[in-house]
């Protein structure tokens, strides 16, 4: 990630970030430095707006044109995520906080706190699943820090989603790169993959809530009836009188 590398990706144009085939055919051999710069400027630096997953599926597809290993190819993408991630984290466990008010219309100090607890139940699973959708994967890490989840199990499970995304998109753009429908779809496909793996969650939440609510009837009715007898004893009483 050399200033030469980022001197050459402004000189390509927003344009061309924006088109990953005209992006990467046109770097020559600072395909793979821009390529690692790219992943980590989404994953850390709080940038989302850039080609995540259609840059590494069509890395995938054109790299025997560019000459790219693909081991290399997909060890450096997960390097470049993991440090991006790393760097995310540590913004947020050391400024995050500070955002957070309990009088603030959005950044509210129960928020933090309820995000604290989702992560100390299925922080591992949060961050590998936010690896996969564009955006959330920005913001993600800047959150488990701002909610001090352990960074210990932040870094494994970092590396974990890392891995996982720079293998599974590089591949998939090797072996289904050449079906146009796919190509042109990475970023749907990507999130509709993440949509089914955490409906079994949702559904589990959406129990959860409807037996909260179905628990808390009887007590609310219990309630409304010692207040009716108590008005009525209240009655009797003044009634006596």
């Amino acid at each position: 990630m050399t200033a030469a590398a980022a001197m050459h990706l402004s000189a390509t144009g927003l344009t061309n970030v924006l088109d990953p085939a005209a992006l990467l055919q046109g770097l020559g051999p600072a395909t793979l430095t821009v390529v690692a710069l790219l992943v980590f400027i989404e994953s850390g630096v709080l940038f989302p707006f850039l080609p995540g997953d259609s840059l590494l599926f069509t890395a995938g597809l054109l790299h025997q044109q560019l000459n790219l290993s693909l081991p290399v190819l997909i060890g450096v993408v997960a390097l470049a995520a993991v440090v991006g991630d790393q760097v995310g984290y540590l913004l947020g466990r050391n400024f995050g906080r500070r955002w957070f008010k309990d009088d603030a219309r959005i950044l509210k100090t129960k928020y933090l706190v309820q995000t604290e607890a989702f992560f100390a139940k299925r922080g591992g699973s949060a961050i590998v699943l936010a690896r996969f959708v564009p955006v959330v994967r920005t913001y993600a890490p800047l959150v488990a820090g701002a909610a001090n989840y352990d960074h210990k199990k932040f870094t494994l499970w970092n590396i974990a989603g890392a891995v996982g995304w720079a293998g599974s998109v590089v591949l998939l753009g090797t072996w289904l790169g050449h079906f146009d429908v796919i190509a042109r779809n990475i970023d749907l496909i990507a999130v509709a993959m993440v949509l089914v793996s955490i409906i079994p969650g949702i559904i589990s939440v959406l129990r959860s809530r409807r037996a909260t609510r179905q628990a808390a009837r009887p007590a609310s009715r219990s309630a409304a009836c010692e207040a009716s007898g108590a008005a009525a004893d209240d009655n009797g009483v003044h009634v006596q009188q």
